[in-house]
This record gives structure tokens, sequence and C-alpha cells, in this order.
């Protein structure tokens, strides 16, 4: 998921609410999150990729449509928004997901996450080239702290190079990363007419469209419910209903309340506790080498944070 909302326009107060409940909000955001990446583990051993993907991502729009419209709220999006609406629908809902789902597939969740996490350290770089956004010391430090922390997962230590299925799972892993930093790079140059949570139905409408075509050209035919396991199932429907849209909808609503640097370091316990959850549901285990990537990563990509604001 991203954590990009629409900037306040000048004279705009910010979304107000007690801090209590922003920050049951985004306990229930990074809790949600974390337990995606377990749900999905669980959905893909039985449903074909593209496909579940397909499916949340469907669920999600039929979740997101009825209380827009209940409230008011559901316009057809604007001419000026539609780049973004592409932008977030193919490389963030379409890329990102389809890949990460199909590395998901073939790596163990917790190290799935991690990877899925380093989106943060391909920002900066394409910001500065594409954006002109000036890279600040300690964001280059951050960086460099990343990637150290990602080059330990790579090394012989860590990984078996010999295991072509789990070096394939690495590099889809590491492409998804890539995608959604284009879609987040592009949000930044973007702006905005109708709220994100405005434009996110008809995004995962597009990207169910476009994913499943995409299934029925690689995989074949959608999976039988009735040869799906009931566990299966409800993972496909957590993920669409709890993950993707009530989860979206509370980080919207975090973002207007509290400051873009709180909540991108908020974020970060994402990945911790989705390597917690993956040892206790799944039996994954604690991979001693994972944890400490993983640790080095994060301290890098909140170097790099801290670094922007500073830099801004």
């Amino acid at each position: 998921m991203t954590t990009t909302s629409r900037a306040i326009a000048p004279g705009e107060a910010p979304a107000a609410g007690s801090p209590l409940s922003t920050l049951a909000l985004f306990g229930f955001v990074v809790t949600a999150w974390s337990l995606n990446w377990v749900v999905m583990k669980v959905a893909v051993q039985e449903i074909r990729p593209l496909w579940a993907v397909a499916i949340r991502t469907a669920l999600a729009a039929l979740v997101l449509f009825p209380p827009l419209l209940a409230t008011r709220q559901l316009r057809r999006p604007p001419r000026a928004d539609l780049p973004v609406l592409l932008a977030i629908s193919l490389f963030h809902m379409t890329a990102f997901a389809a890949l990460m789902t199909m590395g998901l597939a073939l790596v163990p969740a917790g190290r799935a996450i991690v990877l899925g996490y380093t989106t943060p350290l391909w920002v900066a770089p394409a910001a500065f080239l594409f954006l002109g956004e000036r890279i600040s010391a300690r964001q280059s430090a951050g960086i460099v702290v990343g990637l150290v922390g990602l080059l330990l997962l790579f090394g012989p230590a860590s990984l078996d190079w010999g295991n072509r299925q789990a070096l394939l799972g690495q590099v889809l892993l590491l492409a998804a990363a890539l995608c959604w930093s284009v879609s987040i790079v592009y949000t930044r140059a973007h702006r905005w007419v109708a709220t994100p949570l405005q434009l996110m139905p008809w995004q995962c409408l597009l990207a169910t469209m476009v994913l499943a075509s995409l299934a029925v050209l690689v995989e074949g035919p959608p999976p039988d419910p009735g040869r799906t396991s009931t566990a299966a199932l409800l993972a496909l429907a957590y993920n669409g209903v709890i993950g993707t849209a009530l989860g979206f909808w509370a980080m919207t609503v975090v973002n207007r309340r509290v400051p873009a640097t709180t909540a991108a370091l908020g974020v970060l316990a994402t990945p911790v506790l989705g390597i917690g959850l993956s040892a206790a549901v799944l039996g994954e285990g604690f991979d001693p080498m994972l944890i400490l990537s993983a640790f080095i990563i994060l301290a890098g990509i909140a170097m790099g944070v801290t670094g922007r604001k500073r830099s801004a």
C-alpha cells in the first residue's frame, strides 16, 4: 500500500480528530498491512497469483463504491486527474501487486515483506532524476545504509544462489518495489483535483480489468470457488476488504491528521510486525540475517525520511 495523500491547500485546516482515535487508526493500518502479506501467502498456495490479485482488487472496488456513493463523495474522475489515476492503477495496483504476489509465492513472507518495503530507497534517486528534488547528505547516507542491508539479503550467508526459484522470487519483489516507486514519484508531481479516496475506487476498477485480462491470458480460467478452501477464500476477502479498502481509507485519515514524516516513519513498523506475524502464523521462524538486514534497511529508510524533511 502507499501512504501518499493529497496536500492540504493553503488556508485549509487539517482534519480534526482526537490523538487516541488517530493512534488507533494508525495501529489498524500497521496491523492490517502486516497481515496482508501473511494472508496472501496463504491465498497463493491455492490460487494462482494474478487471479489472487485480480479478485482482491475487485473486492476492494466493491467495498469502496457504495459508501462513497452514499456520502455523495463519488464523482467521475476529473480529466486533470486521469494521468495520476493511470499511474497508480498500472504501476501500483497492477504491476506492484502482481509482481509482489508472484514473488510471494516463491519466497517466505518475512523476506518478501522486507524486499517489498525497499521502495523508499528507490524514490529519492528517482525524484532527483525526474522531479529535480535535491538529495541531502542525510538522505544519501540513508540510501547507502539501506543498500548495505539489501546486499546482506543477497549475500551467500542469507541466499542460496543455486535455488533459482528463490532467486526469481526476490528479483520479482525488487521489481515490484521499483514499480511502486514510479507511482509514488508521479504522485508527488501531480496536482490533485479530486482526493485520493475519491479516485481509489476507479483505480481499483481499472486495475481489476487489467489484472483479470492478464490472468486469463497467462493463467487461464478463474479459480473454481467450490474447489478452493475456506482459508484461501477468507484470505482474499481480508486482503480486499480490510487490507486494501479499509486500510487505504484509514491511512488517508491518518495522513491528514499527522505530519508526513510521522506517517512515513510510523509505517516502518509494518515490516517489523509482518516478520513477527510470518514467524508466528506461518511457522517461518526467525532468520537472524533477515532480521539484521531488515533493521539496517529500515534504519536507512528512516534516515532518508528525516533527511528529506530537513532538506525541504
